[in-house]
């Protein structure tokens, strides 16, 4: 009888101490993001779209199903420069090694200018959505995503009595580094 109760006894404790010390359902995360795509000015009815290239860097945390970050964004254009702050969230959906997700951001421009125009953009909000893939290399502490991004920016200056708009969309790589 004692053996039959010592097995029971070790088997409750190894079942409850077990997942207390396994690894956390939450990673935090840095990480860098590199992007090409376009970018549309929109004044009146002069619109202009030339290529564009993104630089960033984020710092989030990542749980089961959602991802939550703050980002830095330095849009290059060939007359048109920016600096932008997003906080950003993700909705994942469920897979194994390819892991689908999109996402909704919402931040600020604060800083940027047209060297074209010589026009400097005022503080604005700026508002994205995100569309991605990431793949999981399971041996490393490193994610890899793939993803289109359409962000928008409105208001940014007053040029005479127009007030134009920004929207720049790319394709992004951004590695990420879990802790």
């Amino acid at each position: 009888m004692k053996l039959k109760t010592s097995i029971i006894l070790c088997s409750v404790i190894a079942t409850t101490t077990v997942p207390a010390i396994s690894a956390p359902i939450w990673d935090m995360y840095a990480g860098l993001t590199i992007g090409a795509g376009a970018q549309t000015v929109f004044v009146g009815d002069n619109n202009k779209t030339n290529a564009a290239q993104s630089f960033g860097g984020v710092f989030g945390v990542d749980i089961p199903a959602f991802r939550f970050e703050a980002e830095y964004n330095y849009l290059n254009e060939s007359d048109i420069r920016a600096n932008i702050g997003m906080l950003n969230a993700y909705f994942k959906m469920p897979s194994t090694v390819i892991k689908p997700y999109m996402g909704i951001g919402v931040g600020m421009m604060f800083g940027g200018k047209n060297s074209a125009a010589d026009v400097k953009f005022d503080t604005t909000a700026a508002y994205q959505a995100m569309l991605g893939v990431t793949l999981d290399v399971a041996a490393l502490p490193f994610k890899f995503d793939v993803e289109a991004r359409a962000l928008y920016m409105p208001d940014v200056a007053k040029v005479e009595s127009e007030k134009p708009d920004i929207l720049h969309y790319d394709a992004r790589l951004k590695i990420r580094y879990l802790f």
